[in-house]
């Protein structure tokens, strides 16, 4: 394994004669793919992360503008329970993030909503607490749904170790060594979160609160940088644990480690029905990422260095699937599948690349959507997203939006028709029989209020069913517009006849302008599968290391490969795509 500055200088080299940012007007481009292409669950369900990724943008903002994240106060016994207290500044801006570590026996450690206990929990706030605000925040942070929160605490979240992980970490760690990496291929991080809250949950602020803020006013930043700091608590608290075992031998956790491991993630269906609730997010997620795709397509002539850059990437590329490790059949079927077709695309990139004086990103893309299947294709978008910053950084990828939703009283009945049977022309191309499958049906569960789903011939609820079947949804609606007499009518007249349509109506007039805003597969069908939603927000997070667990909930794992605190300044290397467990031969510091 190389030292850390080294493999810097190579990233930086990879990186050079890509120019300085161009002016926008200057930016080639080709035509966005259709959301026909995008907007299928199978694609969504093989999306990876990329430099637009909330992650990779927010790690992007704090080094180029110098954030300063620090640890202010740590009070933690010999076992590593207390509390520690990070400072944050940004913009003029100051928050402090509150974590609370405390003992969790065996039989109270679970990843389920359920759990009422935890090994690590948080708050992200504004300003610095005092000594009343501490105390506050000790008597409700570690009761979590059961505590209450203030208007000026941002985030809130919990965490578990991983047992196992952490106890070999702090073993090596104090007896002076370091870790076999081979142990963090499987599991690549110290704790996972089970549950990251904002907007509102239990008392604390709403997003509105975050509008002002130049930190945090993008979409989900704040609990992004929640996660991050909790990253490197889980360094510094294992370290902490091994060096109360062994003040004169124990050492720091190599850099490369420090760097590889992450944050997991356990998350379940909870995480889906935002993607039909926020369709006008939803459309600028994808619309940022195909924009910048059709940036790089439209690059007119690839140098050497982007082309030996590709190279590498493709292969690290397969060196990171090689190393995700799941039980879900569908998902090692999809691993297995790119591992087999990554090989295919790197020849067939050497030899075009080598056979034409002009070698173009669009031809080789085109060649790939012909051949290869929407798994391998989509490893390709992060990598080419990857070879271009100064082409792909610039594009905003989560600003606020607003999501309302405004009714057009005056629109006509035939005009909405037409649009309907243009906008929402793949509902009527499904195949009859998964057009009219109600196979599902999504519900709020009563004890916890979050979303669950039901087979509707073998469990009770349907009548509880939410309103997710956008697909059924428009054919009633569409029905009902074929059977209008009067296509002169109005909007204000058929909904007030018809009040059970006004919501799909005034979805689909919100939507005309947010073309990648809708998923384009009926969500009660039988082959429907969450995970496939689940994965496409994750994307978007940045998360790796994709693990599902069952149709209904995944692992992952956030800030795999990023920048630790200390790397963060503006001369930082962004280069994280595809995180692979390092080789293990670096020495870490004594530990003072």
């Amino acid at each position: 394994m190389m030292a850390h500055d080294a493999i810097m200088e190579e990233q930086r080299e990879h990186l050079a004669g890509f120019g300085k940012p161009a002016d926008p007007a200057t930016y080639p481009s080709a035509p966005l793919r259709s959301p026909d292409i995008t907007n299928r669950t199978e694609r969504l369900g093989a999306m990876h992360g990329t430099r637009l990724s909330f992650v990779r943008s927010l790690v992007r903002r704090m080094a180029h503008d110098n954030w300063r994240v620090r640890v202010t106060h740590m009070d933690l016994d010999d076992n590593g329970y207390g509390v520690c207290i990070y400072t944050i500044e940004a913009y003029g801006e100051r928050y402090s993030q509150v974590i609370f570590s405390q003992h969790l026996d065996d039989a109270e450690r679970t990843d389920r909503v359920i759990a009422q206990k935890w090994d690590v929990t948080s708050a992200l706030i504004c300003g610095v607490p005092g000594a009343a605000d501490i105390e506050y925040l000790r008597g409700n942070v570690p009761l979590q749904e059961a505590g209450r929160l203030r208007a000026n605490d941002l985030v809130l979240c919990r965490a578990n170790k991983s047992v196992r992980n952490f106890s070999y970490v702090a073993e090596c760690l104090a007896a002076g060594r370091q870790p076999d990496p081979a142990m963090f291929e499987r599991v690549g991080y110290l704790i996972r979160t089970t549950a990251v809250y904002g907007n509102g949950k239990f008392g604390i602020a709403d997003y509105p609160r975050l509008v002002d803020s130049q930190a945090f006013n993008r979409g989900f930043s704040a609990q992004m940088c929640a996660v991050f700091v909790l990253r490197d608590f889980s360094v510094r608290l294992v370290e902490h644990v091994a060096a109360r075992r062994n003040p004169r031998a124990a050492v720091k956790l190599a850099h490369s480690f420090r760097r590889y491991l992450g944050v997991g993630n356990a998350t379940g269906l909870g995480m889906a029905p935002f993607l039909v609730r926020h369709p006008i997010q939803v459309d600028q997620w994808i619309r940022a990422r195909e924009t910048a795709l059709a940036r790089v397509l439209g690059v007119e002539s690839v140098e050497p260095a982007a082309f030996g850059r590709c190279m590498g990437l493709i292969a690290r590329a397969a060196r990171h699937v090689s190393q995700v490790h799941t039980d879900h059949p569908q998902e090692a079927a999809r691993n297995a599948l790119i591992l087999a077709e990554l090989p295919r695309l790197e020849r067939e990139l050497q030899i075009r690349y080598e056979r034409k004086d002009t070698f173009r990103w669009s031809e080789l893309f085109a060649w790939a959507a012909q051949t290869l299947s929407c798994a391998t294709q989509e490893v390709f978008v992060t990598v080419l997203l990857e070879l271009y910053p100064t082409l792909v950084d610039s594009i905003e990828c989560a600003a606020p939006v607003d999501d309302a939703q405004t009714l057009d009283p005056d629109m006509s009945v035939g005009e909405l028709l037409k649009i309907v049977e243009q906008d929402y022309r793949w509902v009527f191309e499904q195949p009859e029989a998964q057009r009219n499958d109600d196979h599902f049906f999504w519900y709020r569960s009563a004890e916890k209020e979050e979303p669950r789903l039901g087979v509707r011939v073998e469990e009770r609820g349907a009548e509880r069913e939410v309103p997710l079947d956008i697909a059924r949804q428009v054919l009633r609606l569409h029905a009902k517009l074929k059977a209008e007499a009067d296509g002169l009518r109005t909007v204000a007249e058929l909904v007030g006849e018809a009040p059970e349509h006004r919501a799909i109506v005034r979805r689909i007039q919100a939507l005309t302008s947010h073309a990648y805003g809708e998923i384009r597969h009926n969500l009660l069908a039988r082959d429907m599968l969450p995970i496939d939603l689940m994965r496409a927000k994750l994307s978007m997070f940045g998360a790796s290391k994709f693990d599902p667990k069952s149709n209904l909930w995944v692992r992952v794992t956030l800030f795999q490969g990023a920048p630790t605190l200390d790397d963060l300044s503006p001369e930082m290397v962004d280069d994280w795509a595809f995180p692979c467990v390092p080789g293990g031969n670096e020495v870490g510091g004594a530990l003072t």
